[in-house]
């Protein structure tokens, strides 16, 4: 028979509070909550550039990152994107993102810009795209990226491939003093944002077989070192010259057709399930300045937590500020996991999320 709820709506019946409506993807494991209107930062974004539009959202409507990102109705490991149109995409730009973790904010992120592609197409913010792979211009912190999607008229697919921002060797072999650890020898790349990268195996831990517990601990600690005893430079913002966390490899940098495996812990010990976009866009800058691969090399690089992969290749040279850089295609899959509608009961002393070590 009918239940006693039969012939009602599901709850909540009386949602006064905001309601946030999300879709929900992952690009290699990571997940990508993605906020397709936040009308606070519409109305903020009118003549400010992204970076501006960051500070802007970060200090005055940061209660949304904390409800969506963290718990009860994120995780530790939940990653978000607010998607921003019109004045602060600029430049010809489809679509613009600000990217939130745990943390805060980052410049750039890759699993987001493959997932954002094809939301993008799918959402119709690419206006007449055409068979069989469309572009879609995105319009990141750190720049403006370009996504090539496979579209049959109808749906997007993958893989998705994007180009990134002018990447570059910020500093190699680097001795760097970790307490704990003792010295090590660090690279520094930029794919958007920077990374220290070294071999899990300088900190006596292996990529693949040690416990993540440690591979985080040890990453975390020579971010912290890195950030003490080297003075980052940005060619053309000093907001973006900040270490945005630490990769650990299996050492394998040299060109090979085997996939190389690295773990990527960033912003406050947040571990990156897909293998990190603007990481591999990082780590393929260094082993191009280094001679390790040629233009148009295509490497696969796997992560240690979920067994996914995504592939680089520096496909131009270029310049950036003084530095000699290289524009990296970064290639991985998407998926849709659902959509959500979050609601925020006022009177919850938890409304805005909570998180916890």
């Amino acid at each position: 028979g009918a239940g006693a709820g039969a012939g009602r709506a599901l709850p909540p019946h009386c949602p006064r509070g905001p309601v946030l409506r999300t879709v929900e993807m992952h690009t290699g494991g990571e997940p990508l909550r993605i906020i397709p209107r936040l009308e606070a930062a519409e109305r903020a974004a009118a003549g400010l550039s992204l970076l501006s539009l960051r500070r802007e959202v970060a200090s005055r409507h940061d209660h949304v990152r904390r409800a969506l990102v963290h718990e009860p109705r994120g995780h530790a490991g939940m990653y978000g994107a607010v998607v921003v149109r019109g004045g602060a995409a600029a430049g010809g730009a489809h679509l613009g993102a600000l990217f939130l973790h745990g943390a805060g904010y980052s410049a750039m992120c890759g699993h987001a810009v493959l997932a954002l592609a094809r939301f993008a197409l799918d959402y119709g913010l690419v206006p007449q795209p055409a068979p069989p792979e469309a572009a879609v211009r995105l319009c990141c912190p750190c720049g403006t990226v370009t996504a090539f999607v496979p579209w049959d008229g109808e749906r997007s697919a993958n893989p998705v491939r994007f180009h990134s921002v002018p990447a570059f060797a910020a500093a190699t072999d680097l001795a760097i003093d970790v307490p704990g650890h003792g010295k090590v020898v660090v690279d520094i790349g930029y794919g958007g944002t920077f990374y220290a990268f070294l071999s899990a195996e300088q900190l006596g831990l292996d990529v693949c077989s040690s416990k993540t517990r440690d591979l985080v601990s040890a990453a975390s600690a020579v971010t912290e070192a890195v950030k003490e005893q080297f003075k980052l430079h940005h060619p053309e913002s000093e907001d973006l010259a900040f270490l945005y966390g630490t990769i650990l490899t299996d050492g394998k940098d040299a060109f090979s057709e085997e996939p190389t495996t690295n773990i990527c812990v960033f912003a406050d010990e947040q571990v990156d399930r897909s293998p990190t976009g603007s990481g591999v866009t990082a780590r393929i800058a260094l082993q191009y300045h280094k001679g390790l691969i040629q233009l148009n090399q295509t490497r696969t690089f796997r992560s240690s937590t979920t067994g996914s992969l995504f592939t680089g290749k520096a496909v131009k040279a270029t310049k950036f500020g003084d530095y000699n850089a290289v524009i990296v295609e970064v290639s991985g899959e998407a998926f849709y996991t659902g959509t959500a509608t979050f609601t925020v009961e006022e009177e919850d002393p938890l409304k805005y999320g909570f998180l916890f070590k």
